[in-house]
Parts: structure tokens; C-alpha cells; sequence
């Protein structure tokens, strides 16, 4: 059985490959860029410098409730919200190599 934190890792995967895909699209890339980066910054802020790969998990599941206004407020383009899903899992992705038990 898949744990919730394997789940999460492979949930984060796959929206960096959605978001990787879209590179052939560059104005949209350049916004999800812009809006990764604005939600990179509070993950930072949200879980602090020390975490585990399980704490970073459980803020995920509760991400959206921040994020959303976040970028609703300060990034919102064009079909922000449809593409929100992929914008934090893939910030959560990069910050995941952050974690004191993270391992490739």
C-alpha cells in the first residue's frame, strides 16, 4: 500500500512534467513560472527552513486554502485557477529537496 507521503511525491512529479510540457507554449509557461515562484516563496514561509518530507506532505493537503488568494491577488492570469493544481504540486516538488529525510 502507498503511504501519503509517497502519494504527495508522485503527485508533484507528475505536475513538474505537466509544467515541463508546457514549455513549447512560452507565454503560458512564463506565467505558471511567475506564479511557481510567488508560491515557492510562501511554501517558504508556510513550512519554515526544517521539515520532513511528512510534514511537507500534510501542508500539502492544505495548500490551496493559501495559495488561491495568493495568486488570485498577486498573479492572476488567464485560466489561473484551472492550472493552480500543477503551480503548487510543482512547488511543492522543488521545496521537497529541502526536507532533512529527502532522498531521490
Amino acid at each position: 500500500m502507498i503511504d501519503a507521503v509517497e502519494l504527495a511525491r508522485q503527485e508533484w512529479e507528475e505536475a513538474h512534467r505537466r509544467l515541463e510540457a508546457l514549455r513549447g507554449d512560452p507565454r503560458r509557461y512564463r506565467r505558471l513560472l511567475v506564479q511557481l515562484e510567488l508560491v515557492s516563496d510562501e511554501l517558504r514561509k508556510q513550512v519554515g527552513q526544517t521539515y520532513t518530507l511528512a510534514e511537507l506532505a500534510a501542508a500539502y493537503h492544505d495548500a490551496e486554502r493559501w495559495a488561491r488568494p495568493l495568486v488570485e491577488e498577486r498573479a492572476p492570469t488567464p485560466g489561473w485557477a484551472r492550472d493552480l493544481s500543477t503551480v503548487l504540486a510543482a512547488a511543492f516538488r522543488g521545496y521537497q529537496r529541502g526536507a532533512v529525510d529527502y532522498q531521490p
